[in-house]
């Protein structure tokens, strides 16, 4: 998707609109922590997208750059600098472009603890968080297309760490234990396969991948 979002076609344009959607939050909470307010911080946030969706800002992304991850806070961080110099000779105004990727972006914010971490560091954890909760998405809409949303919403305690008796999950379902043990399996199996899928997404390079998950882990280890 980095590749294909280079460039002014429609199909570029929409690989791009994805991928701001997948870094809206992890962005805005970052822009959160370097002392904005929550409305500047919407703002800016708009705007960087704005400005990358108006003129095919990833266009320069290519293996040999690194991650696009890396890439985007890299030109976050440049943009937060330009704006603040152009903010002291002028009060900035907005976007010619409205987008609104994520209304409970502050409400979620709000909701999280405090953490000493530095803004980079939660800017990893976020993206980390964000990937998973869009891989969980995909694999509850994939269990729908096929009438296992019951199934999906009693096994997937399997996908976070969580506990539960096989046997109370066989119960649930009316399958038995061990027809309950290969579900939580192939699940496992096809939820690993996914985030795979989606950091492919998000990468110039397909050999990131590897890098990505153990930064994945790492970030939501720490």
């Amino acid at each position: 998707m980095v590749l294909r979002a280079g460039g002014s076609s429609p199909k570029a344009r929409d690989a791009l609109s994805s991928l701001c959607a997948a870094y809206w939050y992890p962005l805005y909470a970052y822009v959160r922590r370097q002392g904005h307010s929550a409305h500047d911080a919407q703002d800016l946030t708009q705007e960087f997208f704005a400005r990358l969706l108006d003129r095919g800002g990833v266009g320069g992304v290519a293996p040999d750059l690194g991650r696009f991850r890396t890439w985007l806070l890299a030109a976050l961080q440049h943009f937060l600098i330009n704006e603040w110099h152009r903010a002291r000779a002028q009060k900035r105004g907005g976007g010619a472009l409205h987008l609104s990727m994520d209304d409970d972006a502050e409400a979620r914010y709000l909701r999280e603890p405090a953490d000493p971490l530095t803004a980079e560091k939660l800017f990893d954890r976020r993206w980390a968080l964000t990937l998973l909760d869009r891989v969980l998405t995909r694999l509850g809409a994939e269990m729908a297309e096929t009438g296992k949303t019951a199934h999906f919403e009693a096994l997937k305690f399997c996908l976070s760490g969580g506990k539960r008796a096989y046997a109370d999950v066989a119960s649930t379902l009316g399958m038995t234990e061990g027809a309950v043990k290969v579900a939580v399996h192939r699940l496992r199996e096809r939820y690993r396969a996914l985030i795979r899928a989606e950091i492919l997404e998000t990468v110039a390079d397909p050999g990131e991948v590897e890098a990505e998950l153990r930064d994945l882990f790492a970030a939501l280890g720490d």
